[in-house]
């Protein structure tokens, strides 16, 4: 008898916390609905990306010694690399360097093993054209360094979205 009462308060209880779990969500729930949307005006306002951000690769052509460590890193054997031997001195010069960015992945692999380090990540997060065959960078446009974000004087910048509350 006295085991079926404290049965019956246990279970009494774990109703109790239940459905103060269940209202307590609910009011999560409703502070979520009575708050404003937060838009960002897109080609005016930007957000700062995290140091760890993979962007736009950037090459480095003079630094470049046509090894050909990315072509063979890449899961999907993505960089063009055009090299000419030189009989004279005994060693590859690059001819031309590119990469389509409307096939690639952004895994990073080419970066990490390149043995020159010709090869970086950027912040450049804005790879969208009308026609994806602009998406394929040759050596000269893969050089370019984009415009900082902190550094555009016409973008506002946005450190961090409001925290939920």
């Amino acid at each position: 008898m006295f085991s079926m009462v404290t049965e019956f308060m246990n279970y009494g209880q774990q109703t109790v916390r239940a459905a103060r779990y269940i209202g307590q969500s609910f009011m999560i729930t409703l502070s979520h609905a009575n708050r404003l949307p937060v838009t960002i005006q897109y080609p005016y306002e930007k957000l700062i990306t995290s140091e760890r951000f993979r962007g736009r690769i950037h090459f480095e052509f003079d630094k470049c010694i046509a090894c050909e460590v990315c072509v063979r890193v890449c899961p999907i054997d993505l960089p063009v690399v055009d090299w000419k031997l030189e009989t004279d001195i005994r060693k590859k010069r690059l001819l031309n360097y590119s990469i389509d960015f409307g096939i690639c992945i952004f895994c990073g692999n080419c970066i990490e093993y390149c043995p020159t380090n010709c090869l970086s990540m950027t912040e450049e997060y804005e790879l969208s054209m009308y026609d994806r065959h602009e998406l394929n960078y040759n050596q000269i446009a893969l050089s370019r360094l984009p415009m900082s974000v902190i550094d555009d004087y016409t973008i506002r910048t946005i450190l961090n979205l409001p925290e939920l509350k």
